[in-house]
């Protein structure tokens, strides 16, 4: 197997965190998931036996879209830092490659708009832990990965704990567990990927909030030819279920509270020694309820052996 897929299979982690909602749309406070962070992978895959890192330097400049999809004049600009460990474990389960991995985002965030004063402020989101990854090599080029992902409530602030001066806390303060189903088809340096995950969030204890279940997905068409790569990323975030607790009926009394944000943007990748570069930028066309907008991805992966 080619270093570059190889490196590019290790970024696979299914694994990925927040952009923030507001308590009166959508979902509480961050996604899950975030968005277009699987852009470029061949998802549906494992690395080969080892253990790897990856680095997501994500930044976000996004609006506040009311349920009609018109700007409400509140803005989020953040940075996230989102280092990962996968260990490739080499055995065998069910037939498929079995694999685990760990992350730890890290954000910058700031809120305006409204006559807002400065309020950026660093903070650790909830730590993120996947037991398992399996997957499967099918017939015609097809593979097919399973996975789980639980999102731990450890993060430095959440709604009801911020710091002094500032208006959003860096996690949401709730478990949420996530399964994720991906599918790739490899073949001449060609690489059609769809990356899929499922936020099942529970109630915050603080706030007794609970935020709607989620679907994000994650597109790839891409081509590798020598070191480098060239392709096309998208997204979709679409909340399937209502909030509930307090404040949730009056969020449906605006007109409605699911969430939804597509996404699409160029990708190109380059192969620099054992390190795989790919840099995605992502324009977001439609959202509702929720904040949307621009992000640009600099991903780095490598194994550490």
């Amino acid at each position: 197997m080619k270093p570059s897929r190889m490196i590019a299979q290790a970024a696979s982690v299914a694994i990925a965190c927040l952009l923030p909602h507001s308590s009166a749309n959508g979902q509480e406070l961050w996604d899950p998931h975030l968005r277009g962070v699987n852009e470029g992978l061949a998802a549906g895959v494992v690395p080969p036996k080892g253990v790897y890192g990856v680095l997501n330097n994500y930044w976000t400049w996004v609006d506040k879209y009311d349920h009609n999809g018109d700007k409400t004049g509140l803005r989020v600009r953040a940075l996230i830092e989102l280092p990962e460990v996968l260990w490739s474990t080499g055995l065998k389960v069910f037939g498929a490659d079995y694999a685990v991995a760990i992350a730890q985002p890290i954000d910058y965030t700031t809120l305006s708009g409204d006559g807002l004063p400065p309020n950026g402020r660093w903070g650790t989101f909830n730590a993120i832990l996947v037991p398992g990854q399996l997957s499967w090599a099918l017939p015609n080029n097809l593979h097919l990965k399973a996975s789980l992902a639980v999102y731990l409530p450890t993060g430095s602030s959440s709604p009801r704990r911020l710091p002094n001066g500032t208006y959003l806390g860096a996690a949401n303060g709730f478990w949420t567990l996530q399964p994720g189903l991906a599918l790739s088809w490899l073949r001449n340096g060609w690489n059609l990927s769809m990356d899929a995950t499922y936020a099942y969030n529970f109630r915050n204890p603080d706030t007794q909030y609970k935020s709607g279940q989620q679907l994000a997905i994650d597109y790839t068409v891409a081509k590798t030819i020598g070191k480098w790569t060239i392709g096309v990323g998208g997204y979709q975030e679409n909340q399937l279920s209502d909030d509930s607790g307090s404040g949730a009926a009056a969020c449906a009394q605006t007109g409605g509270c699911r969430a939804s944000n597509y996404g699409i943007g160029p990708l190109l990748g380059y192969q620099l020694g054992k390190v795989k570069l790919m840099a995605i930028y992502n324009h977001g066309f439609r959202t509702t309820s929720d904040v949307g907008g621009d992000s640009f991805n600099l991903r780095l992966s490598f194994p550490f052996q």
